[in-house]
């Protein structure tokens, strides 16, 4: 079940919104815990258990760890539940992707038959869920947080429905307080603020990602060699649009249920594109991840690399392209994956190195663009799998072929496609900002509330219309 489906948006979500508004407060946690595990038993069943189980294990586990003194033993269980944790991701996601690898490397060198092995179905969301079992296990090993009292309310931590399957990826330090007390949040005033951030969400998923995504995937999709410049352009960037309000979307919608039932997530995406450097673009896009592998793999990583000898600068370096290859392996078990992750990494250390210097007297716009180019080239590889089709892809945008298309957008497309632009560049003026600010901001007044609601509910009409009408609604962060 996804959010932007008929079945979630008339059902689902009215039903437990209803249910979870009427149960005293003691069995509110219980509500969300048991409509969570409805809510990922609808579209994986079998995987449920898994879940449930791992989780049942990783909460003794740690409360066994942190009830130990001994440093040695504190670790030993901290490596354990990682171990545990990480073998579950590598089995399900990485466990084809090794083989096939090992299998080039035994047919080219020694002519050995290839390792037989089944196709594994992904659990949806286990990456974004194995991320925040870790958070939980690494922060009670640096004594930063005790372990919850209660196994179910590790569960509800863990399963919580709006961030399960598409994050944003909820840190223990920052949820825990909430997991047990969520009384201060849940007025009408965070419901109504959540259902307005839900809608919003909901629009740019379902108004503007879907509307620009199908002509990204008849153009991705085609023979590139048949493509002339201008349609390999208008594909490419038709998908980095799609991508940024299709998962953008889907995090203000779960930042909206979160508030909806009193939690408070974190922002996850803040105007990336408007960034002017890789550097801006990461503290901007998928913060949650970024702050993730910075808490814990950069600096951990930065510790063990500074008890060696050699460059300050040169061990960053290394510290961040390793970072990034590995942020690149999280999206997807395939090379285009990794190398987007060099690429994007590779980009940081020029920046560091002389880049930044070298654009500090070149204006805001100039930064602005020079950023996007490289994202946007950046996404090639992120979309297309096979490198050798990547590349060829590359080398139609650059091509200056403009001849007659061979695909020819219509007139629909393209008015989505300029709605995508001015709201992916909305905030680069102040002004703008200011907008966008009091558009997002906690509001109690009456008339606010009564404008905010006429225009949420027209747009949720304007939504579910599109969604039926339609039946390209894809799911694009399933893989993750």
């Amino acid at each position: 079940m996804v959010f932007s489906s008929i079945v979630f948006l008339i059902y689902f979500l009215p039903v437990f919104i209803i249910v979870y508004s009427l149960v005293p407060r003691q069995y509110k946690n219980a509500v969300i815990l048991l409509g969570s595990i409805l809510f990922y038993s609808w579209g994986a069943p079998k995987f449920i258990f898994v879940i449930l189980g791992t989780t049942f294990l990783d909460f003794y586990l740690v409360r066994w760890m942190d009830k130990m003194e001994k440093r040695f033993n504190r670790r030993l269980i901290l490596y354990l539940s990682i171990s545990m944790n990480l073998g579950l991701l590598f089995y399900f996601k990485y466990t084809g992707f090794f083989i096939e690898n090992v299998n080039a490397v035994l047919s080219t060198l020694f002519h050995v038959k290839e390792i037989g092995f089944t196709k594994l179905i992904l659990p949806l969301g286990i990456s974004f869920y194995t991320f925040e079992t870790i958070t939980y296990v690494v922060d009670v090993y640096r004594k930063e947080n005790k372990p919850l009292e209660n196994v179910w309310d590790y569960q509800l931590y863990i399963l919580l429905f709006p961030k399960l399957i598409a994050g944003p990826i909820v840190k223990y330090h920052d949820i825990v307080d909430q997991l047990r007390d969520r009384s201060a949040n849940d007025t009408i005033d965070d419901k109504l603020t959540g259902f307005y951030r839900f809608i919003i969400g909901l629009s740019k998923k379902v108004l503007i990602a879907n509307q620009i995504g199908h002509q990204a995937d008849v153009i991705l999709t085609s023979d590139f060699h048949t493509l002339n410049s201008g349609t390999a352009w208008i594909g490419i960037l038709a998908y980095t649009f799609q991508i940024y309000f299709d998962f953008s979307g889907y995090s203000d919608m779960a930042i909206g249920l979160g508030r909806m039932m009193g939690f408070k997530f974190n922002e996850n995406f803040d105007n990336p594109y408007i960034s002017q450097s890789i550097t801006e673009y990461w503290r901007r896009w998928h913060i949650s991840l970024t702050t993730w592998f910075r808490d814990y793999v950069f600096y951990p990583l930065s510790i063990s690399l500074n008890k060696n000898k050699g460059s300050g600068a040169i061990k960053l370096y290394i510290n961040l392209f390793i970072v990034f290859l590995l942020s690149g392996l999280w999206h997807g078990a395939s090379w285009n994956y990794v190398f987007w992750g060099a690429w994007h990494g590779t980009f940081l250390i020029i920046e560091r190195s002389f880049l930044m210097r070298a654009f500090s007297s070149a204006g805001k716009l100039f930064r602005t663009l020079f950023t996007f180019f490289i994202v946007v080239i950046g996404f090639v590889f992120f979309r297309i799998e096979k490198l050798p089709e990547a590349f060829a892809f590359i080398r139609r945008l650059f091509a200056f072929d403009f001849t007659n298309a061979s695909i020819q957008p219509d007139k629909e497309f393209y008015i989505f496609f300029y709605i995508a632009i001015f709201f992916s560049f909305f905030v680069y003026f102040k002004k703008a900002q200011q907008i966008q600010d009091a558009v997002f901001a906690f509001n109690t007044s009456i008339s606010s509330n009564f404008v905010r609601t006429v225009l949420s509910a027209l747009l949720l009409i304007l939504s579910v219309s599109f969604i039926t009408a339609s039946g390209f609604n894809p799911f694009i962060y399933f893989r993750f």
